[in-house]
């Protein structure tokens, strides 16, 4: 047996169940046994943060962690911690790595695909709202997809749209098909009802992140009147089974203020949820919405108010554009993740609608070393600043000259733009956060050098 189906043993057997029999004892030293077993050393900086943040066992972080124990399903939380933290990181870590060195190419950790472009709501700046039931991905092409994502060490898959839970009934077959996967789906909520709780409990390894813009009135005013009370909804019906679920926010110009504040930030916690990823507004497709882009000080504020509350709420959180500090930069291009759209297009990211690889043509190993996402692997980090990583907001000059250069296309069939007239959008928002940028930047590398010495 190697050292992988070792672990795989090992932490199906007899880690899970030590944990179990009590994590407020055993999860400390359940830490130093991944921090020695992880070869690669693939989430050691992880271990040592997250055994730092538990030291006290009466902060937000232990209060999180435990309630783990206390709000969430053993079935499914047993299923979670094999699926994303035993075989998607750890034993996926091998595949991975073994892949990248084979034909030098970025292979992801998650692939993010979207079953369908319809939706049963029209939200404002959507892309997704401009091409309606036009395009779907199979279940067999779904099912192919995560069998090759295997075969590289890939066990986290993620869906959105359009709405993935249109195909409700697919997305559980495709759960019940890869019980040694973790699926996440970025989604509106308001298709879940009691019955596919119910469907989610059965399986266990399923996870909604359900949008909301903030209050009912700034949630209504995008995603339609209703939308607000049908998420509350949906919520109070995913906390009551004791199933995990996140909260997905985009904050724009108009809505920064109170996705940023304590009482919103409460509200998520009060929910039930246990995580909130963070997305700033992109300018995509020809009917978007540039006035709904944050301004510099908007984003400075947000870049704030996540870490302050970071130390303070029992809430795990991830802003997609400001944590680029603690992945490097951009982690697009298959460098973490790469996006397939309802059409079989594989793009760099779910923002970058632009592709030179079709799924139905290529294997994800063709598109990971295709001219578009080796371009991506050459040039990144896109800047030495890491709170400014994307090619399109921060340093609009990239995405245009990897597109042109490799004679990449448009995936955007309702409205296909020029890369160039995509990036244009974000120039002037890119040149007014640079000096914001910077300024944290120098104050982070002066407190670190500080601390050094």
């Amino acid at each position: 047996m190697d050292n992988s189906a070792r672990l795989k043993s090992v932490g199906l057997r007899t880690v899970y169940s030590y944990i179990e029999r009590d994590p407020k004892k055993n999860i400390p030293k359940i830490l130093d046994w991944l921090e020695k077993y992880d070869f690669y050393n693939y989430i050691t900086d992880q271990v040592k943060a997250v055994r730092e943040a538990i030291s006290d066992p009466e902060n937000n972080w232990s209060q999180l962690l435990f309630s783990l124990w206390t709000d969430i399903d053993a079935k499914q939380r047993k299923m979670l911690f094999t699926n994303i933290l035993i075989n998607g990181t750890i034993i996926g870590a091998k595949l991975r790595n073994h892949t990248r060195n084979k034909y030098n190419c970025n292979v992801p950790w998650a692939i993010l695909m979207d079953p369908t472009s319809a939706c049963n709501l029209k939200c404002t700046g959507c892309w997704a709202a401009e091409y309606g039931n036009k395009m779907n991905l199979s279940l067999e092409q779904l099912d192919d997809i995560i069998r090759q994502g295997k075969e590289h060490g890939v066990h986290v898959f993620l869906y959105s749209g359009g709405e993935p839970l249109v195909r409700k009934k697919d997305i559980i077959s495709l759960c019940e098909k890869h019980p040694d996967c973790a699926f996440l789906a970025f989604t509106n909520g308001t298709l879940i009802d009691e019955q596919f709780a119910d469907e989610i409990l059965r399986v266990g390894n399923f996870i909604p992140a359900i949008s909301i813009e903030g209050s009912e009135e700034t949630t209504d005013s995008r995603r339609g009147s209703g939308t607000y009370k049908a998420v509350i909804k949906a919520m109070g019906i995913l906390k009551e089974r004791k199933l995990l679920f996140g909260a997905s926010c985009c904050y724009t110009s108009q809505n920064v203020e109170l996705i940023g504040s304590d009482e919103f930030f409460d509200s998520i916690i009060d929910s039930g949820a246990k995580f909130a990823w963070f997305f700033t507004y992109m300018p995509i497709g020809t009917s978007a919405v540039p006035e709904l882009l944050v301004s510099a000080e908007q984003r400075e504020f947000f870049y704030h108010q996540v870490r302050k509350f970071r130390s303070e709420k029992p809430l795990f959180t991830i802003d997609f554009w400001n944590d680029g500090e603690y992945v490097h930069g951009c982690i697009a291009g298959g460098r973490h993740y790469i996006h397939i759209n309802a059409n079989g297009d594989i793009e760099p990211c779910a923002f970058v609608h632009y592709s030179d690889s079709n799924i139905k043509e290529k294997t994800l190993i063709e598109a990971y070393t295709s001219p578009l996402f080796m371009a991506y692997k050459q040039n990144q980090p896109f800047n030495t600043n890491m709170l400014r990583p994307c090619p399109v907001l921060d340093n609009p000059e990239y995405l245009p000259r990897m597109v042109e250069s490799t004679n990449s296309y448009s995936t955007d069939l309702a409205s296909p733009e020029k890369a160039s007239d995509y990036c244009k959008k974000c120039i002037v928002v890119a040149e007014k956060w640079a000096p914001v940028a910077d300024r944290l930047w120098n104050e982070k590398v002066s407190e670190q050098e500080r601390v050094a010495k």
